[in-house]
């Protein structure tokens, strides 16, 4: 009874403030259902049709080129009839447990139909009903479960399929290439043996390095080492990003990897001494300048003694109108910032409140989807608590007249009279007939020529004599 007082009040607090109508609510539903219905159908129409189209081109693909790749082709036949042996194979799993499921169904239809007011059907039914619950809880489950690793695999694969794309793509720069880096490191001279004097000792042992180890991308790829770096800078360097590389790259091993990472942690560091080094060396050599260009002030302001004035103010001028062209130039590039950011700002205020409309927009319909669901509770519920009224009822109208039945009978076991038979009874006088017949004598004084008697009946003749 709790439960069903949450439902009411719910109702009557939605039912004041949306005014919204059954008829109304089931009419949207039942629109609602057929556009999903409609949209469910459409899509697999499409991807249906796509697999038809895929087919046909595999299968021209194949047989166009089972001449040239013939050992490639028994192979890939063979593992697509293993595929198409597991479709089936799922497939009529699943349509098992569909059936099985519709059957179920169609028992409980059936059982509706002729419902009887006693405990043990409605137990009967809450049992049927619970095993068609669980049997389709189980198989959204299992559906649910092989979604999400297919969908696994299915990255898996277009990470593959798209680094091998990749890799073929650059296959063919991989002549040229290979040609410059040969031209390259025959017309290269060692650093340190061309200029051991002029560079610093890092900027040499980073350079040997290189050298040393193929270039700034450790002897791998171009597109190899992008996708490492990447992953690394991702992960920030932890050792949880060598799976994501192994799967990024799957024609690289775990050792390579390895081996990778090793060579760009020393590679990282000789390029950061070699930077430390480069920059001590700017700072220098900015010092160096910075001394030459303070002594060359000093003879430019002993020099500048000697310059007319009308020189001197007129360099000012110049300068002080520049200076004036720069202030104005800054204010306009401030402005149009200063636009941007408010056109910026205001764009941005517009999405929010977009944002916000289709928040209230969806709180709505989850509110109008609650509001179905506790009507359609109550519902059930009310007619739940009619059936249980009803068999209770009917139960105790039988109780009541079983109990009538049994008091009828111990009456009548109380007051029957039981009589034993006894036929000799018919051929002995009655007690009337013994009293009619003590005083026979007669009454007058007169000699008797016939006396009256009463008529005996037929069934009575003959008694007396036999008496």
């Amino acid at each position: 009874m709790g439960a069903a007082a949450v439902p009411q009040q719910n109702d009557s607090c939605l039912g004041t403030s949306g005014g919204i109508r059954p008829f109304q609510l089931q009419n949207w539903k039942q629109k609602v259902n057929r556009t999903k219905k409609a949209e469910f159908i459409r899509t697999a129409e499409k991807l249906k049709n796509q697999v038809i189209n895929i087919e046909k081109d595999k299968r021209s693909h194949f047989y166009n080129q089972k001449c040239d790749f013939r050992s490639e082709q028994n192979m890939l036949e063979e593992l697509e009839n293993k595929l198409i042996n597991s479709r089936k194979t799922e497939r009529a799993k699943i349509q098992q447990q569909l059936a099985k499921i519709h059957n179920n169904v169609k028992k409980l239809q059936h059982q509706l139909k002729d419902v009887k007011p006693t405990p043990d059907f409605v137990e009967k039914l809450r049992e049927m009903m619970e095993e068609i619950e669980n049997a389709i809880n189980t198989f959204k489950e299992e559906q649910r479960l092989m979604y999400e690793e297919l969908t696994k695999e299915e990255k898996t694969t277009n990470n593959e399929l798209s680094a091998i794309s990749r890799k073929i793509d650059t296959w063919a720069l991989g002549h040229s290439g290979a040609e410059r880096a040969c031209r390259a490191a025959s017309g290269k001279v060692p650093v340190d043996k061309m200029m051991p004097s002029t560079l610093p000792e890092e900027v040499v042992d980073f350079e040997n390095f290189l050298q040393q180890t193929g270039g700034r991308q450790g002897g791998w790829d171009d597109y190899d080492h992008q996708n490492f770096v990447k992953v690394r800078n991702k992960h920030k360097g932890k050792p949880a990003f060598m799976g994501e590389v192994l799967e990024n790259l799957p024609a690289r091993t775990q050792d390579e990897v390895q081996q990778h990472e090793k060579w760009y942690q020393t590679f990282l560091a000789l390029e950061e001494r070699k930077k430390e080094s480069i920059q001590n060396w700017k700072t220098k050599k900015q010092q160096k300048k910075e001394e030459i260009f303070k002594l060359k002030e000093k003879a430019e302001n002993i020099s500048m003694l000697f310059h007319n004035k009308k020189d001197n103010q007129k360099r000012k001028e110049e300068q002080r109108k520049k200076q004036k062209l720069a202030v104005e130039a800054w204010k306009k590039q401030k402005s149009i910032e200063m636009s941007v950011r408010r056109a910026s700002q205001v764009k941005e205020e517009e999405e929010e409140k977009e944002k916000k409309r289709q928040k209230e927009h969806q709180r709505q319909f989850k509110l109008k989807l609650l509001l179905e669901s506790y009507t359609q509770q109550k519902k059930e519920q009310e007619e739940f608590l009619r059936l249980e009224k009803e068999i209770r009822e009917k139960t105790e109208k039988a109780e009541k007249r079983k109990m009538a039945a049994e008091e009828i009978s111990r009456f009548q076991e109380r007051v029957e009279n039981n009589v034993s038979r006894d036929p000799s009874r018919l051929y002995r006088p009655t007690k009337g007939w013994e009293e009619r017949t003590k005083k026979t004598g007669p009454t007058g004084s007169g000699p008797l020529l016939q006396i009256p008697h009463r008529a005996i009946p037929t069934w009575r003749q003959g008694v007396e004599k036999r008496i």
